[in-house]
């Protein structure tokens, strides 16, 4: 991991938006230092392709991004995508600066004031938002820090945990006590650079489904075993994944994933929020969680509790040979070659709510307990 990806993931928010600005800065001085030199101005950035992802290495814990640029020289066919790159990055400058921020959808709109530089549609948008997000990520840098948050909804949170917040508008400090939530939870914001966090809890349990995390949530499992649970809510937000990754760390707390046995919950869900994906490779390092580990539902699982099971559809045996044959996480792990192997040997998949089977509260009383007895024996 370069200097600069290991200097933001330090950083305090407000040392983090100097950085932001300084990078936009530089960005915009190497172009006008081109234009008064009469050359064409340039946007470098990451070749994004699973060409350039490097071999998974156990040391860094995420999928990496390799050397290779792509640039993009100012032209006739390429005015207007880089006056809209240089207008986007001037109105992540302004975010900053007011303290504010945008979706996706609101910065399309705010491109309607741009004259001929206006998107036509979000997905324009969207894609010039991505090159910049590229581009800044030579220097450490992600799409939040550039205050442009997503859309979705970044996950639920019950449990030992008090988030420490701020009022947007006025700075005032804002604690929200996780424990306190009655039968409901905590809604992760699509914005967590400047949260901090206060806790006393043992560990983090990463649950994939929301049906499973309201059981679990709802008879105070967290109190039992005082640890953090939060829902993933299937493949994770980037909100949910940056929360769980600065949370852990701050806390300095081990996290453990229960996720359906499939190689959906196991190449999507699971290996998304422990070494990101080969697509968001440049930005992995700040939304990874390579402390995490795989608590279950297991292989193994399936048989010990006689869980009811679904045959694997052709998609599920493409997806999980898919992992076994590229992906560069699995490659690099024996324990979870020989996983899915088995998994496809036995033609089917369980689901966390199949442990339902020996009662509604089995998985409280008996399935957790067992496993987290035995946290040397998860998968990697």
């Amino acid at each position: 991991m370069n200097k600069a990806k290991k200097e933001i993931a330090k950083m305090t928010p407000e040392q983090a938006d100097k950085a932001t600005v300084d990078a936009i800065n530089k960005v915009a001085k190497e172009i006008y230092k081109d234009i008064k030199k009469e050359r064409a101005p340039e946007l470098v950035s990451p070749q994004r392709s699973l060409k350039n992802v490097l071999p998974f290495r156990k040391r860094i814990g995420f999928l990496e991004l390799g050397d290779k640029k792509k640039t993009r020289t100012l032209s006739v066919n390429t005015v207007k995508t880089f006056a809209q790159s240089l207008k986007m990055m001037g109105l992540s400058k302004e975010l900053v600066a007011t303290n504010d921020f945008a979706t996706k959808r609101d910065a399309y709109y705010q491109s309607k004031n741009w004259g001929t530089a206006a998107f036509k549609d979000q997905p324009e948008s969207d894609t010039v938002m991505d090159d910049i997000e590229a581009m800044m990520s030579r220097y450490g840098l992600g799409r939040e820090h550039l205050r442009y948050v997503p859309d979705e909804h970044g996950g639920s949170v019950a449990g030992a945990l008090k988030v420490h917040d701020r009022d947007l508008e006025t700075g005032e400090p804002e604690i929200i006590d996780c424990t306190r939530f009655g039968s409901g939870a905590y809604s992760i914001p699509s914005w967590v650079e400047h949260l901090n966090f206060e806790t006393d809890a043992e560990f983090i349990l990463c649950v994939e489904t929301a049906g499973m995390f309201q059981r679990l949530q709802s008879h105070k499992f967290w109190r039992k075993k005082n640890c953090i649970l939060i829902s993933l809510g299937g493949v994770p937000s980037r909100a949910c994944r940056r929360f769980v990754r600065r949370l852990s760390e701050q806390a300095d707390i081990p996290v453990y994933a229960f996720v359906d046995c499939d190689p959906y919950g196991v190449a999507n869900i699971y290996r998304s929020l422990k070494v990101g994906s080969g697509n968001a490779a440049h930005v992995n390092h700040l939304f990874c969680v390579p402390k995490a580990r795989f608590l279950g539902v297991t292989p193994d699982d399936i048989k010990k509790y006689k869980l009811p099971t679904h045959p694997l559809k052709d998609i599920d045996v493409k997806r999980a040979n898919d992992a076994l044959e590229n992906d560069p996480f699995f490659k690099a792990h024996p324990r979870w070659q020989s996983a899915i192997n088995r998994l496809l040997k036995m033609g089917v998949r369980a689901e966390q709510q199949a442990l339902a089977r020996w009662g509604l509260n089995y998985v409280m009383e008996e399935y957790l307990p067992e496993k987290l007895a035995n946290p040397q024996r998860f998968l990697p």
